[in-house]
């Protein structure tokens, strides 16, 4: 009877010990072939956004909504390779005003990565696996959800190739690859060569 409960305790043990195991390996394999994983995202959405290349405020005027388009994204030297960014309005209007580079924006926004997972944002949007056609009507910011303000030339580059380009009140999808995100390294709860995706709506834009 003896040696039957100690082979049951061992058998116990080595149970907890393997679904421990199991969660552990689960937890571990969420971001397997991270990098590779991004920049296949990224590849998807060039193929998408085909030959549709957004250069001027005229060229953005002209997008029609729901439709992908590519925003080339400033290098900071020569040296650099040219970079771009996707986007995609929600909503466009005409009559907005669009931020310059030294003003300040106040935005609702919501970001995801490739996954899906949120990691930052002020109200709940669309994520980077909402493919369908997107309704800004549907998941729109509520009463009790706050804006927030923050210099266009103080955020990451994808952002403020876009955020030029935007008028108030527009609601656009933005599909940033980590070289206009935060590169290669690990920056907080976001790991190094992850794409970024943002639901945004520009609110406001505010002189500094």
């Amino acid at each position: 009877m003896k040696s039957l409960m100690t082979w049951m305790a061992g058998m116990a043990l080595m149970m907890g010990s393997l679904l421990t195991a199991c969660d552990e390996v689960e937890e571990a394999t969420k971001y397997d072939n991270w990098r590779e994983r991004n920049e296949h995202f990224t590849d998807s959405l060039q193929a998408l956004a085909g030959e549709t290349y957004v250069a001027t405020v005229e060229q953005a005027d002209q997008i029609e909504v729901n439709k992908l388009f590519a925003i080339i994204v400033p290098a900071a030297s020569t040296n650099e390779k040219t970079e771009y960014i996707y986007c995609k309005k929600l909503r466009a209007v005409p009559e907005g005003r669009r931020p310059l580079y030294t003003e300040s924006v106040s935005t609702f926004y919501y970001g995801t990565l490739i996954n899906g997972d949120r990691f930052d944002g002020n109200f709940t949007g669309y994520s980077a696996i909402d493919t369908q056609t997107l309704d800004p009507e549907v998941r729109k910011p509520l009463d009790t959800d706050s804006p927030t303000e923050f210099g266009v030339s103080q955020v990451i580059s994808g952002w403020t190739a876009a955020l030029q380009l935007m008028r108030t009140g527009e609601r656009w999808m933005m599909y940033i690859p980590y070289n206009c995100a935060y590169g290669t390294s690990d920056s907080g709860s976001i790991r190094g060569y992850s794409a970024l995706t943002f639901d945004v709506e520009l609110v406001a834009v505010t002189q500094e």
